[in-house]
């Protein structure tokens, strides 16, 4: 009907509204791509505008070399997407959960710097003369890095000794920074997600962590139909892998990689503090099942418990605050 470009700002936003509006007036559906990225500030309009807004994977392009490929192609092919999907789905809300949601992917990238740190660290004392490496030897890491935090270059030793000390001690000093932002940044975490959802962090394996990213992913009440959409969202849906007379499932290895990495780490705390973890896993076993079946069983569990009772909490809250204002 109509294709039109605009700046990626709120005037640009309101421009896309009011041609909308003008070209189809009443009830319409957005679908917007990446709105976890750069479609974020347009989906956060549109529903503070009180449209309705869903989300779309990147569009098919023809399979054939030379396929066509333009913004207005794309935004067709997300077009004609939304209306053959049988679920669509709803983008992730901001607000508290996008607070979430920018402070795990702070941790990470500093836990992840952290390792890379602690690499560097472990092959400089690899590499380094002998006289240093000497003094490190049979120490563990922590007492390791608090060793080479303190040592100090020595004018009398070669130019080699004293910038590996250097570079120890630069090394080091990082680590220990970063490991304090991680810490600081896990706490406000814990902080938010005790605010927002304290019955979840009351289960059996779920820390900050884990359930932060729970509720990053599930985002708010009616964006999944059911416990089972959540499931296969975060991976842990069964796959039918039967042939033949072997019938049998497997892990799914689509959906939210990071969600399914927090359910997998609650599967794991539970095998190892939960007795009626290990009570299930050793029964799937005496049948012939292996652990990876077991695990499997468990984080669909896990997805069905976490769901339900983010749902059933979101719906005590509603309605708590509907008897408040008729109050």
């Amino acid at each position: 009907m109509a294709t039109e470009s605009a700046p990626a700002n709120a005037d640009g936003y309101q421009q896309l509204l009011e041609l909308a509006r003008q070209h189809v007036p009443g009830r319409r559906c957005w679908a917007l791509e990446g709105t976890g990225s750069y479609g974020a500030g347009l989906a956060a309009f549109l529903d503070a505008a009180g449209e309705r807004v869903v989300e779309v994977c990147r569009p098919k392009r023809p399979a054939h070399r030379g396929g066509r490929k333009t913004d207005a192609l794309d935004a067709v092919r997300a077009a004609r997407e939304a209306l053959v999907s049988d679920h669509l789905i709803h983008p992730g809300r901001r607000g508290e959960r996008e607070a979430l949601r920018v402070l795990l992917a702070t941790r990470g990238a500093a836990v992840l710097a952290r390792t890379a740190a602690i690499n560097q660290l472990k092959a400089l004392i690899v590499s380094a003369p002998e006289a240093l490496r000497a003094q490190l030897r049979g120490r563990t890491g922590k007492q390791q890095i608090a060793a080479c935090l303190t040592q100090a270059a020595c004018s009398t030793e070669g130019v080699e000794h004293r910038m590996t000390v250097r570079a120890l001690r630069c090394t080091a000093q990082r680590i220990q920074t970063l490991t304090a932002e991680a810490k600081e940044l896990e706490k406000e975490i814990h902080l938010l997600v005790r605010a927002m959802a304290p019955e979840l962090l009351a289960l059996v394996g779920v820390g900050p962590i884990s359930a932060a990213q729970v509720l990053v992913s599930w985002s708010h009440p009616g964006r999944f139909r059911s416990d089972a959409a959540f499931a296969a969202f975060a991976g842990a849906a069964p796959i039918p892998a039967s042939s033949g007379l072997t019938t049998r499932h497997r892990l799914s290895r689509a959906g939210d990689r990071q969600l399914n990495r927090a359910v997998h780490t609650i599967v794991l705390v539970r095998a190892r503090v939960d007795p009626a973890t290990r009570a299930y896993i050793a029964k799937r076993s005496a049948e012939g099942k292996s652990s990876r079946d077991a695990q499997r069983c468990l984080k669909r569990a896990v997805a069905r418990q976490v769901f339900k009772l983010l749902e059933r909490q979101a719906g005590s809250a509603a309605t708590a605050s509907r008897e408040l204002h008729a109050a």
